[in-house]
């Protein structure tokens, strides 16, 4: 009996060639599946990213559970010609490089911390530093985050790593209000970054009236110097206004009442030197701070490296001008 036309073997062709093809077309269609980054355990990742899973011992309970980087494309060949839309071109919001990581509470009360996370070149150099703010974490407790490298410029080494290269952490109900948000207070407090020049440091202290009601602050805020271990340091004298440590960094204005409506500010000032001569620097990472007397505590970490001066200026509350 004859078989059917559209069962006939081409003519040339055998079997093992048949399943050659038959592979072949599987291959292609597997293309773009997800698959696990190098020394993954198990993750799945797009086909654009490889997810590598870190076991990274981690700093004061914080640690890197796993790195997300780009696949690179290969580059196209030189033979080919491409045309390239203008419709087509899009802007990346950030190079597409992420870590995972956990932040681990293991003491008896609610910590809000902040990390400054660092991603890493192959021979360990630092490629960008990014900082987060991980609130309210509370005893024995466990929280997971993402933190994103950002755009990189197209010159940057390869990433291949990242760390935990800083830890800051505060009591929960001390620590500064997340911008955009006001305290039950109503009164927010915070520091800036500061300023740095010929070994003169000068941290900007802020306080915002996010409340519905008049606040009025007068002379300078109450300080209380903190170690890491959040402890009172001794030997640093307290001094109002400036003008023993520096006369470059402006006149002190006279301490006198402010009063604030909603919406107004008032900023004071920390003003130090880090000359270091005879004697153990003292660096301070805290800064308790009350606006006023009977005014709730606000802990700020600004690492004062007062070297071996001994002395801290704090400047007076001062209305924020429009």
């Amino acid at each position: 009996m004859r078989r059917p036309a559209d069962f006939r073997r081409p003519s040339g062709a055998s079997l093992p060639l048949l399943s050659a093809l038959a592979a072949t077309a599987v291959l292609l269609t597997a293309c773009g599946t997800e698959h696990a980054g190098p020394g993954s355990t198990g993750a799945r990742a797009s086909a654009s990213r490889n997810v590598t899973r870190i076991d990274d011992p981690g700093k004061d309970g914080v640690r890197i559970t796993s790195l997300t980087l780009p696949t690179v494309s290969p580059s196209p060949s030189p033979t080919r010609s491409y045309l390239v839309s203008a419709d087509r071109l899009t802007t990346e919001s950030d190079s597409g490089i992420s870590a995972a990581y956990e932040v681990t509470n293991h003491g008896t009360e609610a910590w809000t911390y902040t990390v400054v996370f660092t991603f890493t070149s192959a021979d360990g150099g630092a490629m960008a530093n990014q900082t987060e703010t991980v609130r309210d974490v509370g005893p024995g407790q466990t929280v997971r985050g993402t933190v994103r490298a950002g755009q990189l410029p197209p010159t940057t080494p390869r990433v291949t790593g990242a760390k935990v290269l800083e830890v800051t952490k505060v009591p929960a109900d001390e620590a500064p209000a997340e911008p955009g948000t006001c305290p039950a207070s109503g009164i927010r407090v915070s520091a800036d970054k500061g300023d740095a020049a010929m070994g003169l440091r000068v941290v900007g202290l802020h306080l915002d009236n996010c409340g519905e009601r008049a606040y009025t602050v007068e002379g300078y805020p109450l300080l209380e110097l903190l170690d890491d271990a959040l402890r009172p340091v001794d030997g640093v004298e307290i001094l109002h206004g400036s003008g023993e440590i520096t006369t470059g960094a402006g006149t002190d204005e006279p301490p006198r009442p402010v009063r604030l409506n909603p919406g107004e500010s008032a900023t004071a000032g920390l003003v130090w030197r880090n000359t270091t001569q005879s004697g153990t620097p003292v660096n301070v990472p805290h800064v308790r701070i009350r606006a006023k007397e009977g005014a709730d505590p606000v802990t700020v970490s600004p690492h004062l490296d007062l070297g071996t001066t001994g002395k801290l200026g704090v400047r007076p509350w001062q209305k924020t001008e429009r």
